[in-house]
């Protein structure tokens, strides 16, 4: 995945990374919330999930310590990240501010 990941997080479009784990509860809340951003959006950004058990090495590169946590990339750097569930608004301004 590292090489497919730098790839993603390399390109023009600002990457939102979701860095979750399938037995997470507050990852599933996190989920629809996503969705609608997503949709909202309209391909300004694109969302991609992260699967912390199955990636271990990205979450520690990323230094990972709970999930879900979100991760904005711009032209591959890291520019804004939260843990826990982060409310729509609030995704919402940090995306607006870093399109």
């Amino acid at each position: 995945m590292k090489g497919n990941f730098d790839s993603l997080v390399n390109g023009d479009k600002p990457i939102l990374v979701d860095f979750y784990a399938d037995w997470c509860a507050p990852c599933k809340i996190q989920t629809p919330i996503l969705h609608e951003i997503s949709a909202e959006m309209n391909g300004k950004i694109r969302i991609i999930k992260i699967d912390v058990d199955r990636n271990s090495g990205l979450a520690s590169k990323y230094n990972i310590r709970g999930v879900p946590t979100l991760m904005l990339f711009k032209k591959g750097r890291p520019v804004w990240n939260q843990s826990g569930v982060t409310d729509k608004k609030r995704l919402m301004e940090v995306l607006t501010m870093n399109l």
